[in-house]
């Protein structure tokens, strides 16, 4: 179980591919509802962060025709998964996947219209300096989505705390997740919940 959280966190190898790859079809459902809340316009410039397998730059790549559309991760095996799902519209230009950390995304300021983070930013080194890097690269007007399956909900503690006990695994109160968007310098901060399956939505605008 152990190995499975890692991989989850970031996938390595062969069995990493397959399993970045198989978060494409589990992630599914849960990106539909956050992206729901969200406009998406046919010339945006879109960063996908934490792209896993690559469904959500597919999906996004969809959506934003006219414009473009970047995954990153740290994984190499995720980089793969992504590169292989999204190989048309890799090699139309649309899309562009790359190796690389929230912690030093490698983009200009004011880059993008909307920064996305499905099910990804349980791992990251320093939440509160990643969003501010993730603000950094947002046009003035853009928008930050986490889309999450877990936060803090005493329902859910007994499996949420036994996945933190194995391996890296940061989640937040919704009333922390406002705090920490609003220290980064964000606003009009919406936060969106399906409490019976302990979903999160935070949006927040440059």
């Amino acid at each position: 179980m152990k190995y499975v959280f890692e991989q989850a966190g970031k996938p390595r190898g062969k069995f990493g591919e397959l399993f970045a790859m198989s978060m494409n079809l589990g992630h599914s459902k849960l990106t539909r509802w956050g992206l729901s809340y969200l406009t998406v316009n046919p010339e945006d410039f879109v960063l996908d962060v934490g792209c896993g397998g690559g469904k959500t730059v597919s999906r996004l790549a969809k959506i934003a025709r006219e414009g473009k559309v970047w995954g990153v991760d740290y994984s190499d095996a995720s980089v793969a998964a992504a590169t292989r799902a999204n190989r048309k519209s890799i090699d139309n230009g649309q899309v562009k996947i790359l190796k690389a950390s929230v912690s030093e995304l490698p983009f200009p300021g004011e880059m993008f219209d909307l920064v996305t983070a499905v099910e990804t930013c349980y791992f990251w080194p320093d939440f509160q300096e990643n969003l501010k890097e993730i603000y950094r690269v947002l046009k003035p007007g853009g928008s930050f989505v986490i889309i999450n399956e877990a936060y803090k909900n005493e329902k859910f503690e007994k499996r949420n705390s036994s996945i933190a006990n194995t391996r890296k695994f940061l989640y937040y109160l919704p009333l922390e997740f406002k705090e920490y968007f609003e220290n980064a310098g964000f606003s009009q901060i919406r936060i969106k919940t399906i409490e019976s399956k302990n979903w999160i939505t935070v949006i927040g605008r440059k």
